[in-house]
């Protein structure tokens, strides 16, 4: 039993370490999914061996557990802590968030990868621009992006940053992720071209603004219940769609028709 209990521990505090839950990650999938051209889907399926993006969404939650693939644990966050920028935020030696979203593309549109690297590349870039779009994943080092800041949600301990990942969403709809990008994605073609825009770096550090809102209101022991639920649903849309919108857009630019990037 003891035994039992600490795998059960293991696997909780593991699973706090990444961003958004499965749905989540589903959920920016399916977006860019639903907005790639009839070209580019079909070299995007031939790249995944058949698969869609939302098949290998939640891939590299797991894979970053794996001794292959260890070197990716930090690549899912980029820590900006109080009083510092992403550019001033001293890095770690082992890569971002940012660096390894750029890095992937770079990697891809170069064109020398072997189909099987290239495989694993866009694995991860589906996953990584989902972890960037959570704004836990753009929180302080100083608390672990959240987990080590205590709440409690509707009336159970919890941390700042498993909340975000996923008691927040499933609490705001019980919904498919399906139905997730039925009901958001909704938006007209200015206000898209407006959230593709801008770089890379330009994308994180909205969502780490996301974060110090999250972080001012949200304080060490916050009650948090049907209020804030209901104040932040739309906060959690808004990304959803940010996250599958700029998906979309670098897979356009990696095997599309697109010329611009956001470097």
């Amino acid at each position: 039993m003891r035994r039992l209990l600490c795998f059960f521990i293991a696997v909780v505090c593991a699973t706090n370490a990444f961003a958004w839950g499965q749905k989540g990650h589903d959920v920016v999938a399916y977006i860019a999914e639903c907005h790639l051209t009839p070209a580019t889907a079909q070299k995007v399926a031939q790249v995944l061996n058949g698969h869609s993006l939302v098949y290998y969404a939640n891939w590299l939650d797991n894979a970053s557990h794996t001794k292959e693939f260890a070197f990716t644990k930090t690549w899912h966050y980029a820590n900006v802590d109080e009083g510092f920028t992403y550019d001033t935020m001293p890095k770690v030696e082992s890569g971002d968030v940012v660096g390894a979203i750029n890095l992937i593309v770079n990697q891809i549109k170069g064109g020398l990868l072997s189909p099987q690297d290239e495989n694993i590349y866009l694995r991860m870039l589906i996953h990584l621009v989902g972890d960037m779009h959570c704004p836990m994943h753009a929180g302080r080092k100083s608390d672990r992006g959240g987990n080590n800041v205590n709440v409690i949600y509707f009336g159970r301990p919890a941390s700042l940053h498993s909340v975000w990942d996923s008691s927040l969403v499933e609490s705001a709809h019980k919904w498919s992720y399906t139905e997730w990008q039925q009901q958001i994605d909704r938006l007209g073609a200015k206000d898209i071209a407006a959230i593709m825009s801008g770089s890379v770096k330009d994308w994180f550090n909205e969502s780490h603004a996301v974060a110090e809102q999250i972080y001012a209101e949200m304080e060490e022991g916050s009650k948090i219940s049907y209020d804030e639920v209901a104040k932040y649903a739309p906060i959690i849309e808004l990304q959803f769609e940010r996250g599958g919108l700029r998906l979309a857009y670098l897979l356009e630019y990696l095997y599309g028709e697109r010329t611009a990037k956001a470097e």
